[in-house]
C-alpha cells in the first residue's frame, strides 16, 4: 500500500480525507502547515503528497517547491479552493502532478489518487531499473556527433532524463535533431522493446487526432493505447488545433502512468502559451522537463567530426568516403555558412558533395551556391569570438559584394579587405 502525506490547515480537511482514504488501506500521515509538511517529507519520503494552497507561514506553492527540490521525482497534487484554475496552473508550472478543485468529490478524489499512485509506481520502477544498456554502451555519444560543449551539456542532460518518466520537451529550430534524440530516450528505457509510437501534429487532421489521439473524455485514442508501455512522441506539438489541445491535456492526465511522453516544437509554447495561442495548462504539462536543441550555427567546431561521420556512412565496399578530404577554403565556407536547416540541410549537403565527387578532394566551388557565395554574413560579435581565421579564408576568395558584406558586418571600410 501506498503512503500518503496529507497537508492543510483544516483539520476537518484532514478528517474527511482519512475516512475517504483509510478504506484503500493506504497509510496516511498528517501536517498542519508547508513547514511542518516539508519536515515529515525530509525524514520520511512519501509516495504522495495531498497539499492545500492556502495556508501560513508556508503556502502550498512554496511547499511544492521545496519538495521538488529535496526531491524531483516527488508526486503531489495541489488542492485549491480557488474557482479559476490559475493557482492550479502555477502548480503544475512548478511540478505538481495534478491539482483538484475544492469541494471536490469522493469520486474526483478517487480517480487522482489513482492516476497519481500508478504514475508513482512508473516513476519507482523506471528508477530501480536504471538505464538500459543503450546508454552505457555509448549510444548518445554514437548519434550525437561533436565535441562542442553545448553537445557534450546535451549528452549529460539526456542521459540524467534517461530513466525519468516525467513529459520531455524537446525545442530547437527545424532540422536540429528533435526526432535521434526522441528515439534515445526510448532506446535508453526499458520499454525499449515496446512501441514508439509517432505523431506528426502538422500532419494530422482533426479527424485522425480524434480517432488516435484524443478518444472520448480524456480516454486517449488508438495511438495512445498501441503507446501503453512504451513512448508516445508528439512532434510540432505547436500546429496541433487549439481544440485537441485543450482534449490533449484529459487525455494526458488519465494516460500519464501508461507511457512516457515525448513532444517536440519549433517554436517558443510559453511565449505562445502565455499571448493566448496555446494552451497553458497542457504547455506545464508537456515541459516539465525541457531539452533545448542547439543550432549547428552555434557549434561548427562539430564540423569536422560531422563529416566524419557522414562519411562513415556514405561508404560502402565499393566506394571509401572516408578517404575524401575537404580543402581548407571547403571548411571555411561550411563554417561560416548560416545553416538555416541545421543538421538535416548539412547531412544533405555533404552527402550530395561526397558521393558526386569525382576527386579525391572537394574545394568549396564544389559546394551549392548558396553555401559558396554568402547571402548573411555572421555578426560582428561571432567574429570577435574566434571565427576569424574562417572570415580570412572567405574574404580572401570572395567577390566585391561579399567583401562589401563582410566589411559591413565587421564595421570597417571594404577597402581594407582588397
Amino acid at each position: 500500500m501506498a503512503s500518503i502525506l496529507i497537508v492543510d490547515d483544516l483539520i476537518s480537511i484532514h478528517e474527511m480525507l482519512e475516512a475517504v482514504i483509510a478504506p484503500t488501506g493506504h497509510k496516511t500521515e498528517f501536517a498542519t502547515d508547508g513547514e511542518k509538511g516539508l519536515a515529515r517529507y525530509k525524514a520520511e519520503k512519501f509516495d504522495l503528497v495531498l497539499c492545500d494552497i492556502d495556508m501560513k507561514p508556508m503556502d502550498g506553492i512554496t511547499l511544492l517547491k521545496q519538495v521538488k527540490l529535496y526531491d524531483p521525482s516527488a508526486v503531489i497534487i495541489i488542492m485549491t479552493a480557488y474557482a479559476s484554475t490559475e493557482s492550479a496552473i502555477q502548480a503544475l508550472k512548478y511540478g505538481a502532478f495534478d491539482y483538484l478543485q475544492k469541494p471536490f468529490k469522493v469520486d474526483e478524489l478517487m480517480q487522482a489518487l489513482k492516476r497519481s499512485l500508478e504514475f508513482r509506481r512508473a516513476v519507482v520502477e523506471r528508477e530501480t531499473l536504471g538505464a538500459a544498456p543503450a546508454v552505457k554502451a555509448g549510444d548518445f555519444e554514437a548519434r550525437l556527433v561533436g565535441e562542442s560543449q553545448k553537445i557534450k551539456r546535451l549528452i549529460a542532460q539526456l542521459k540524467k532524463l534517461a530513466t525519468a518518466h516525467t513529459p520531455v520537451l524537446i525545442s530547437g529550430e527545424a532540422g536540429t535533431g528533435h526526432e535521434i534524440v526522441a528515439e534515445l530516450l526510448h532506446a535508453a528505457s526499458h520499454a525499449v522493446d515496446s512501441p514508439m509510437v509517432r505523431i506528426d501534429c502538422r500532419l494530422s487532421s482533426m479527424e485522425g487526432l480524434r480517432t488516435g489521439l484524443l478518444g472520448q473524455n480524456g480516454a486517449g485514442g488508438t495511438w495512445v493505447q498501441q503507446a501503453k508501455g512504451g513512448t508516445l512522441f508528439l512532434t510540432d506539438l505547436q500546429c496541433l488545433p487549439k481544440e485537441a489541445q485543450n482534449e490533449l491535456v484529459s487525455v494526458i492526465r488519465n494516460n500519464a502512468h501508461n507511457f512516457r511522453l515525448i513532444c517536440s516544437t519549433e517554436e517558443d509554447l510559453e511565449k505562445l502559451s502565455e499571448s493566448g495561442t496555446f494552451n497553458e495548462e497542457l504547455f506545464y504539462r508537456v515541459a516539465a522537463l525541457p531539452v533545448e536543441m542547439p543550432p549547428l550555427r552555434d557549434r561548427i567546431e562539430d564540423i569536422p567530426s560531422l563529416l566524419k561521420g557522414i562519411a562513415a556512412k556514405v561508404s560502402n565496399t565499393q566506394f571509401d568516403a572516408r578517404k575524401i578530404e575537404f580543402t581548407d577554403d571547403a571548411l571555411a565556407t561550411l563554417r561560416t555558412y548560416r545553416w538555416p536547416g541545421n543538421l538535416a540541410e548539412f547531412t544533405q549537403v555533404i552527402s550530395q558533395a561526397i558521393t558526386t565527387t569525382e576527386t579525391r578532394v572537394i574545394t568549396s566551388a564544389q559546394l551549392p551556391l548558396r553555401i559558396h557565395e554568402l547571402k548573411d554574413w555572421p555578426a560582428l560579435s561571432d567574429y570577435l569570438a574566434g571565427q576569424e581565421k574562417q572570415y580570412i579564408a572567405r574574404v580572401l576568395n570572395a567577390s566585391a559584394g561579399d567583401k562589401a558584406k563582410a566589411a559591413k558586418a565587421l564595421g570597417i571600410d571594404p577597402k581594407r579587405l582588397d
